[in-house]
């Protein structure tokens, strides 16, 4: 069977000397080191070679590797695109419509800077909590000790409070709610001018078609960002129309565009939508290396970024060996 090792990245800066240190990523100086152990041990191929090898006849080395980067993030203009330009490899950006069009922060973003700047996340739950019985009786809220003990499960990224965080406000409350609290809890501790903060973090439209101009792929990442597998089957729809407009300003083909699942969720009837609009291939954060096939094409994974070496002279990790049919 045809494979490619799939890399996810997100933030890619030099986190000591920005306004926010305590965000979680990649520097800058590791992307170029982890790019030149790519190099030495894989072959990077393109988007449009990944979907001819599904549904056509295209050969895929062995060793195949393919760059994604997920959330349009202003770093990856400045940070990726020229090394990616100068080095002849290609990568696949999947930016959130509404960031970019409306100039919003995306909740998941905002829940990303609360916690790079709230200092102590046990101070942050109190605030939570604090907001859960404000608005516990009016919106019939379980109690903050329930909450804590469904939610809080470590992740191999995650404190179990971190996790707590993130998942009661990504996803667990109504979407009214989560919003009012999210937005609340990032005027106290980021900023409340949302719409400088967005253009600082975000892609413009024009940085896009850029990126798309000198050879970039551009995907869907959805329009608002939301847990798409939550949504009905009607609302998915209108999600993918609404980023499917968004790719037709970028300039993407419609006709054989690829859908990166917003937190990695998808459903039958996710799927379903997306196959009617001509979607070829679609990625999860499932960590494995990806099988190119027709019974897959719809729930690729993804390995991390920290799944990989970060240093030009590193030997075979367990991955790469995998990969390269060498014994563990």
């Amino acid at each position: 069977m045809k494979t490619v090792t799939i890399v996810m990245y997100h933030y890619v800066r030099e986190l000591p000397f920005t306004r926010y240190p305590g965000i979680k990523g990649l520097l800058a100086s590791e992307f170029k080191s982890q790019i030149a152990y790519l190099s030495k041990y894989y072959e990077f191929v393109t988007m449009e070679d990944c979907i001819q090898a599904v549904y056509g006849n295209k050969d895929m080395p062995s060793n195949a590797v393919l760059l994604t980067f997920d959330d349009g993030y202003m770093d990856q203009f400045v940070n990726v695109f020229p090394l990616l330009e100068e080095r002849g490899i290609q990568g696949s950006f999947f930016p959130p419509a509404k960031a970019v069009l409306e100039h919003k922060v995306l909740d998941v973003n905002k829940i990303h800077f609360i916690l790079a700047c709230a200092g102590n996340v046990h101070d942050l739950i109190k605030d939570i909590f604090l907001c859960l019985d404000e608005f516990r009786s009016e919106h019939s809220l379980e109690s903050n000790e329930a909450y804590f003990a469904r939610l809080a499960q470590a992740n191999r990224f995650d404190s179990k409070e971190i996790v707590f965080v993130k998942r009661l406000l990504q996803r667990e409350l109504a979407e009214q709610l989560r919003a009012m609290i999210v937005d609340r809890l990032f005027k106290k501790y980021v900023t409340k001018d949302e719409e400088n903060f967005s253009r600082e973090l975000y892609m413009s439209l024009d940085q896009i078609k850029c990126m798309a101009r000198n050879g970039m792929y551009i995907g869907s990442h959805g329009y608002d960002h939301y847990w798409l597998s939550q949504l009905s089957e009607q609302k998915q729809e209108q999600e993918i129309d609404l980023s499917l407009q968004f790719l037709r300003q970028v300039g993407s083909s419609l006709e054989n565009w690829v859908m990166c699942y917003p937190y990695g969720v998808y459903n039958d009837s996710l799927i379903q939508v997306i196959k009617r609009k001509n979607c070829k291939l679609a990625l999860t954060t499932e960590v494995q290396i990806a099988g190119l096939n027709r019974e897959n094409a719809f729930i690729l994974p993804r390995l991390d970024t920290n799944d990989l070496p970060k240093f030009a002279e590193a030997l075979p990790d367990a991955w790469t060996k995998k990969v390269l049919k060498v014994a563990v």
